[in-house]
């Protein structure tokens, strides 16, 4: 079972900055909990997200060296990623790729054929400086442009990552609209078609709805699961303003019912909820 906290995700669209000391700390708290990996920031341009215009500094004042915890830092462009790579603290690159034509040149300024263009660079680089890609599949639920949206879609996309070495791919719920009757069929079709990847789910939710969701994923063969503690952040795009990030401490409960035996030391997840509350 792999848990991804995405505090990333969390601050990025919080108009008033976060100290980057009051990073640091959380961030710190959080490496004690034992995730899976920590989605702790992104290089990308200080204009476009000036939230997380210090990741530098930050990863500089991160103690890394007693968590078992693996660092996941987002790009949106080949300069970004080599950024990144150059930082050996970090082990996963974060990509962003959309099913919608029209969201992939909002979000990256580039078509979805350019992008592909860099997600073979960016996995070429991956494999040079022993890093991982991961892809985000951002409107993997669904599109709101008008565009065509099938699993069909989904998987033809995946056959293209799949062919470039891509070994980790996040279906994301990028406008909050997941709901179990596409979450099933996706991960039932994509896991046994795809035995080389493993496939995450980055999901948005409203408070009522976010154990249907975890659980039509989990009992479609999910095994890795992005969460945000408190559910902040995550769907500015989103209809309904109650949806947010998945939350943490939900994703966790409901895998314990599982019988899942997820290695965390939960006296100090109890101290990153307190935390969590004290940032956002």
């Amino acid at each position: 079972m792999q848990l991804i906290e995405c505090p990333r995700d969390a601050m990025q669209g919080l108009t008033d900055f976060i100290p980057t000391a009051t990073k640091i700390a959380y961030l710190n708290q959080l490496l004690r909990v034992g995730f899976t990996a920590l989605d702790f920031g992104s290089f990308v341009s200080a204009k476009a997200i000036p939230q997380l215009r210090d990741t530098a500094e930050v990863l500089a004042g991160l103690d890394t060296g007693n968590s078992p915890t693996e660092l996941l830092a987002i790009v949106a462009n080949l300069r970004g990623a080599e950024t990144a790579a150059d930082f050996a603290e970090i082990a996963y690159l974060g990509f962003p790729l959309s099913l919608s034509e029209t969201f992939q040149r909002r979000n990256t300024n580039k078509t979805i054929a350019e992008a592909l263009t860099e997600v073979a660079q960016m996995q070429a680089l991956c494999e040079r400086t022993s890093k991982t890609l991961v892809v985000y599949l951002s409107m993997g639920f669904g599109n709101p442009y008008g565009e065509a949206w099938h699993p069909d879609i989904v998987a033809e996309f995946t056959r293209k990552l799949a062919a470039l070495g891509v070994r980790i791919v996040a279906l994301s719920d990028t406008i909050g609209v997941s709901a179990p009757a596409t979450i099933t069929p996706l991960f039932e079709t994509l896991i046994p078609a795809f035995p080389a990847i493993t496939f995450g789910a980055h999901l948005h939710t409203t408070p009522e709805a976010w154990q249907e969701k975890v659980a039509a994923a989990y009992h479609a063969g999910c095994r890795r699961f992005d969460g945000a503690l408190g559910g902040h952040g995550g769907c500015p795009m989103a209809t309904d303003e109650l949806t947010g990030n998945m939350p943490t401490e939900h994703l966790v409960a409901y895998l314990q019912t599982q019988g899942e035996a997820l290695d965390l030391d939960m006296q100090a997840f109890q101290e990153a909820q307190v935390a969590a509350q004290q940032v956002f």
